[in-house]
């Protein structure tokens, strides 16, 4: 996580990586905080793909990320690989407000990534 979050076109990209827990779910919320700044829509895309363990302290950041954008007329997409992510979303309830995207660029072209996957297989 860095205190900047990366420009993707005109989408917002936070990354996160390691393990996200009581500890280091605050910065996440920061940085979650700091993509939002500003005014008119904003497109946040959440990198968990380099997340090695997640607890449930990161529920409320994302929750909220998601009130604000969807309120601005935008969107939160949050893209993982591993099972731990999707676990943690679907025990949460919060599988259909975050379903899973394979990377950032299927998350801004709204390519969920089980279609992804789908589309490649002949």
């Amino acid at each position: 996580m860095g205190p900047h979050p990366d420009v993707f076109d005109e989408c917002r990209v936070v990354r996160a990586g390691g393990e996200l827990d009581v500890t280091t779910a605050p910065a996440l919320a920061r940085d979650l905080q700091g993509a939002r700044r500003g005014t008119g829509r904003v497109f946040l895309i959440v990198d968990l793909s380099g997340v090695t363990f997640m607890d449930g302290s990161v529920v409320a950041p994302l929750c909220a990320a998601w009130q604000d954008c969807r309120g601005r007329g935008g969107w939160v997409r949050v893209v993982h690989a591993r099972p731990g992510p999707a676990l943690l979303l679907r025990a949460a309830g919060l599988k259909e407000r975050f379903p899973r995207y394979a990377s950032a660029q299927d998350a801004w072209q709204g390519v969920l990534a089980d279609r992804a996957a789908a589309d490649r297989d002949p």
